[in-house]
């Protein structure tokens, strides 16, 4: 059996393979214990399961314990090593103030404290050669110092270790035959900027006790699970478990566990790849993928679903903390069905970022007390009488009604529930429209030319609200909305990044391919060591070679394809991103990078012929919906009876067992041959300006 699982802050989502068929199934999270949420899909999973399809399991899972770590600071105890007269360098950072104008804005504490960070003795130049030679008694004296700190782990992070990793690799031997788990900075990040690549290597340590007693429980519960359904009772190599990565692809848990760094977005990096897939699938070239769930909202924008590529970053900023290594470009807003809603000092509804989580939860959950999204939603009418989970999950309205009111009842402006429950879907849609304007608008791309793929458990509670005001021609929701990331997650290719510092000046392209050849054959050959390891033969691997560049003289890169003519791309991407480009300006490469593909066995989406357009099919009810400050009487459809080919017209409430669709007045929708619910305006959306 083949499992993909997506752990998330308030739902666990599964897909599953049976009988060549994909299903689903949702249960509630676990935030004390995620690995439990997982032990208990995998339960109920195989107990529908023949003895014969559980003697092996492939478990594929997407994960928010890295994130969640770092966000709460329950990782590790670290130790740092570095160059001596550089252990300050995680305090003095980029000398940059997270707010320009405010004098007393908390900087994040590092994760290392003084007394953890310790110099050695080396010294390597910036042009690679040795300056003062590590020797084997200072690296004794460093590996007793760090076991007198009582670290669970160490960063080990030397000046100019990515030209040349000699003394990081006589510290990894020692600190490793010591029994101490060590993060070597040119294993994990061997590229320049000190800071970065410390703050990097830093965060892989302070994960790694986290992430590996997390990884150990998963695999010994899905051997468990396997071997009691299993004919052979076998109970050792009947399952592989496998991770999703932030730049899209998967990686075996024994990997994952030394590079936990590499996972800090993993489950949104399977909705990204996932609404990838099912678009390219229907035929739409560029999305903006829209995963809505129940404590953020996350936003991407992928330019050719066709080819595959998805847009990765080395500039991210977790908990106020750089992570260097290559993530899908994703914006995240504290937006999600579990928001809180209150208003400040002022009088002002605020929504968000807090969130009620999967405990207490929504007020309508029945152990909430304060207003959400979610609860907004059902008093509005708009989530189905019935609850969710197909009525497995009951929704208490009455208590919600009750919990509400209470809300507003020191709140002069607001004259009635529904009023209160629009404005706090007025607020966080507000929250949200910036999200997608920040990774389309404000990068030179227009929302006009695109496809919004929305989905998570409330992606399709707004899409047409976000949609119209960004004029979107086009909403598409996929099937299984609600659990899209897990097939991102199911669907996904392994893949190992590897990358390079060079600093190559280019003085043309066919030179500058020239000399960068031997940094790429021996990256790829590294990244087809790896994949052995992984169980891929070299005919199943596809290499995608990456430049980072920019112009003499810059500080920061951007990256292009290695293929074609690299330089003219350079300048093209310049432009998107910044307005402008200069082709007179020398330009110069700072890093290579390879992506190396192992390729998994696809998993076809079924393709459905189209029937008549009935209108009518599917309606299971009728009910007062509120919309635009008056009710409307709107057709309730359950989406398991909807067949391609079939059409209906706004307003109308689409539900199902994962999500929950909202199409307004003057929408409407039909089903295509992926049984993908498609969404357009029926009055013209606005025409583009002329120009620029």
């Amino acid at each position: 059996m083949r499992v993909a699982i997506d752990t998330g802050g308030t739902f666990t989502d599964c897909l599953f393979l049976r009988d060549g068929r994909i299903q689903i199934l949702k249960l509630p999270s676990t935030p004390g214990n995620p690995a439990q949420a997982i032990a208990n899909a995998l339960e109920k999973i195989l107990a529908g399961a023949s003895p014969a399809d559980c003697r092996e399991l492939d478990l594929l899972c997407g994960t928010t314990v890295g994130t969640n770590a770092l966000l709460e600071r329950r990782g590790g105890r670290v130790a740092l090593v570095t160059t001596a007269g550089f252990e300050d360098v995680l305090e003095i950072g980029r000398q940059a103030r997270p707010s320009l104008y405010d004098f007393f804005v908390d900087r994040p504490e590092p994760l290392v404290p003084r007394e953890r960070r310790f110099g050695v003795r080396e010294r390597v130049g910036a042009d690679g050669r040795v300056v003062a030679r590590l020797s084997p008694a200072e690296v004794s004296r460093v590996v007793r110092r760090v076991r007198t700190s009582r670290a669970d782990s160490v960063a080990v992070c030397l000046l100019f270790s990515f030209l040349r990793s000699e003394h990081e690799r006589m510290l990894a031997r020692g600190l490793r035959r010591a029994g101490i788990a060590a993060s070597v900075s040119h294993e994990i990040l061997p590229e320049f900027r000190e800071f970065e690549r410390t703050s990097t290597t830093v965060v892989n340590a302070y994960l790694a006790p986290v992430m590996s007693r997390y990884l150990e429980e998963i695999e010994r519960g899905a051997r468990r699970s396997v071997a009691a359904r299993s004919q052979s009772g076998r109970r050792s190599g009947l399952a592989r478990v496998r991770v999703m990565q932030s730049s899209g692809g998967i990686l075996s848990a024994r990997v994952a566990a030394r590079e936990p760094v590499r996972t800090v977005l993993s489950g949104p990096a399977g909705g990204v790849l996932g609404a990838g897939q099912v678009a390219r699938d229907a035929g739409y070239e560029r999305v903006i993928s829209f995963d809505m769930g129940g404590t953020s909202t996350d936003v991407s924008l992928i330019e050719n679903t066709l080819r595959g590529t998805l847009r990765t970053t080395n500039e991210s900023t977790i908990a106020g903390l750089p992570v260097a290594v290559p993530m899908l470009e994703i914006h995240t807003v504290g937006a999600g069905g579990g928001s809180i809603a209150r208003f400040d000092r002022a009088g002002a509804l605020r929504v968000g970022p807090e969130s009620a989580g999967a405990d207490p939860g929504p007020i309508c959950y029945g152990r909430g007390e304060l207003p959400t999204v979610t609860d907004a939603h059902l008093i509005l009418g708009r989530l189905g009488s019935e609850g969710l989970l197909g009525g497995d999950f009951r929704l208490d309205e009455r208590r919600t009604r009750d919990y509400m009111q209470r809300a507003i009842r020191q709140e002069r402006g607001v004259r009635s529930v529904e009023q209160f429950a629009q404005g706090v879907l007025d607020v966080v849609e507000a929250t949200m429209e910036k999200a997608i304007r920040v990774i389309s608008i404000e990068r030179g791309r227009d929302p006009r030319d695109y496809t919004l793929v929305a989905f998570g458990g409330a992606g399709g509670l707004h899409a047409c609200t976000l949609a119209a005001s960004l004029s979107i021609p086009r909403v598409l929701i996929p099937k299984f909305p609600g659990a899209l990331s897990a097939l991102g997650i199911l669907r996904a290719d392994v893949v190992k990044d590897l990358s390079q510092t060079v600093l190559l000046p280019v003085e043309s392209v066919e030179a500058a391919r020239k000399a960068l050849r031997p940094a790429f054959a021996r990256l790829e050959r590294e990244g087809a060591r790896e994949m052995r390891g992984e169980g891929f033969a070299a005919g199943r691997l596809r290499m995608e070679r990456f430049l980072d560049m920019r112009y003499l003289g810059q500080a920061y890169e951007l990256m292009v394809p290695e293929g074609g003519d690299f330089v003219r791309a350079f300048h093209g991407e310049h432009e998107l991103r910044y307005g402008y480009s200069d082709l007179a300006r020398p330009v110069e490469v700072v890093n290579v990078r390879v992506r190396v593909v192992g390729m998994t066995p696809p998993i076809d989406w079924p393709r459905h012929r189209l029937g008549k357009a009935d209108s009518r099919g599917g309606i299971a009810a009728r009910r007062r919906v509120y919309f635009g400050g008056k009710h409307h009487e709107a057709s309730i459809y359950a989406r398991e009876s909807l067949r391609a080919g079939n059409q209906l017209t706004g307003p109308a409430i689409v539900s199902e067992y994962s999500a929950t669709t909202v199409v307004p007045p003057g929408w409407g929708a039909h089903i295509d041959g992926f049984e993908n619910l498609v969404l357009s305006a029926t009055k013209a959306l606005p025409q583009r300006r002329r120009g620029r």
